[in-house]
């Protein structure tokens, strides 16, 4: 499985952005979903994840009420909608696949990883 994520930008605080990001392969709907985000310096960190119906979603507590993770599985597709953003929302955030059941927010549970895209909010 091959990830593209995109979507990523400048956008001022309380501004909004979508990201996107696009797996190759037939099993895409099989997989679990997370999105992940890492700032300079720190280390890679759980923001959403999502499971292949789309039923479940979890979220880490920075980002709840303000964040939204979905799926397209005939797109091969999943989201991340970001909206009232704030300036420690700024890194670059990463999509991955899970090909074991249940959602997870722990990076090294998920099998494939995409490229990154930068988020960078402006105060």
């Amino acid at each position: 499985v091959q990830l593209q994520a995109s979507g990523g930008g400048l956008v001022q605080a309380g501004g909004s952005l979508r990201l996107s990001c696009v797996a190759s392969g037939r099993t895409f709907s099989s997989y679990v979903m997370g999105w992940f985000r890492q700032a300079p310096g720190k280390e890679r960190l759980f923001v959403a994840a999502i499971t292949w119906s789309g039923g479940s979603t979890i979220y880490t507590d920075s980002v709840k009420g303000r964040f939204t993770i979905s799926r397209d599985n005939a797109k091969n597709t999943v989201y991340l909608q970001m909206n009232s953003l704030k300036p420690e929302d700024t890194a670059v955030y990463y999509c991955a696949a899970r090909r074991s059941a249940g959602v997870s927010r722990v990076a090294y549970q998920y099998d494939y990883w995409g490229q990154g895209t930068q988020v960078t909010v402006s105060s």
